[in-house]
């Protein structure tokens, strides 16, 4: 695959000079701009739009926050109304912008999902990481780090989740609880508490969860701001060491909280990543060339002896080429 996509970028640049193709349109929709995570992935689809050099030009749109669902529906409806050649998006809804998405398939416009898949809909390929194995890498590594603190595998773990009915959240959380069953049958897992991705309610719901139970020995975040939240908490009352906490995806805050033991790992996916091959699949949409159905992003533990050397995936600013 990635030779293919690298000799039709070469040969369209080079043909492309030569007769002067029109450039084309992509839309990049993101969840939110409020999140580091989302502007991770955004630094890659600008990448690609760098590497394509002329080729494309890429419209970066999305609400301030995760939770604005409708906000992101309607920038997406005004999106297909300019026909764009394609468009790329990581809708926070698997639903709700079924049937805009399935009309602008219909109509020509190419459609490329990453991250969140959306049901109901022609699409041209969806990039994501494997959410459950995430999950489940999660639960690894929570276990590992209670043995490695001297604790018994008995007691009680809290679950902060960003958002209800979110359906990588849901594979994420799953995926943790079920390996968790799996490895650790008596450590049992809380109800999740939903928190509208926003950093400070996910510290009121640590705070809350370690007065109500004196036995809460591990917790789970599962994504970035929620992770900022419980890491925040752990380490504000010096509980790196009583409460193991693990969290998903990374900014700078979780690396902060990684180097100073209150998450003691990161689940991370690659933003980068799916951004850049976002924009690069749907140039070769444009182009007609075949794509897969599906494309595995991948997942990677980050801990705090690899922190160094991991700075590719945690940070991708670092890797602007713009």
């Amino acid at each position: 695959m990635r030779k293919v996509l690298m000799l039709l970028v070469m040969a369209s640049i080079l043909f492309g000079a030569t007769l002067g193709f029109a450039v084309y349109e992509i839309a990049f929709i993101v969840k939110a701009t409020d999140s580091d995570f989302w502007q991770y992935t955004i630094v890659g689809a600008e990448n690609a739009e760098h590497d394509l050099q002329g080729l494309v030009n890429v419209t970066v749109y999305g609400p301030p926050s995760e939770s604005d669902i409708d906000k992101q529906v309607a920038i997406l409806e005004d999106v297909v109304n300019k026909k764009p050649d394609a468009i790329v998006i990581s809708s926070t809804s698997s639903e709700a912008p079924s049937l805009i998405l399935d009309e602008a398939y219909k109509q020509g416009i190419k459609i490329i999902l990453i991250d969140n898949f959306v049901y109901d809909t022609g699409y041209n390929s969806f990039l994501a990481t494997n959410n459950r194995v995430g999950g489940a890498l999660a639960a690894d590594k929570l276990v590992e780090y209670l043995k490695a603190a001297g604790k018994d595998l008995k007691g009680k773990i809290g679950l902060v989740s960003a958002m209800a009915g979110v359906q990588v959240l849901t594979d994420r959380d799953d995926g943790f609880k079920t390996r968790l069953a799996e490895i650790a049958p008596d450590l049992e897992v809380l109800p999740t508490i939903y928190v509208d991705n926003d950093i400070s309610r996910a510290a009121n719901a640590t705070e809350d969860l370690l007065i109500a139970y004196d036995d809460l020995i591990g917790m789970f975040a599962d994504n970035n701001h929620t992770g900022d939240g419980v890491a925040r908490v752990i380490e504000l009352q010096g509980l790196q060491d009583e409460v193991i906490s693990v969290a998903y995806d990374s900014d700078p805050q979780e690396i902060d909280a990684l180097r100073n033991g209150s998450l003691k790992a990161l689940i991370v996916q690659d933003p980068h990543g799916m951004g850049y091959k976002g924009v690069m699949f749907a140039f070769m949409a444009i182009n007609g060339e075949p794509l897969p159905e599906y494309f595995d992003t991948g997942v990677y533990v980050v801990e705090k002896d690899i922190l160094d050397d991991s700075m590719w995936v945690l940070d991708p600013f670092s890797r602007k080429k713009y």
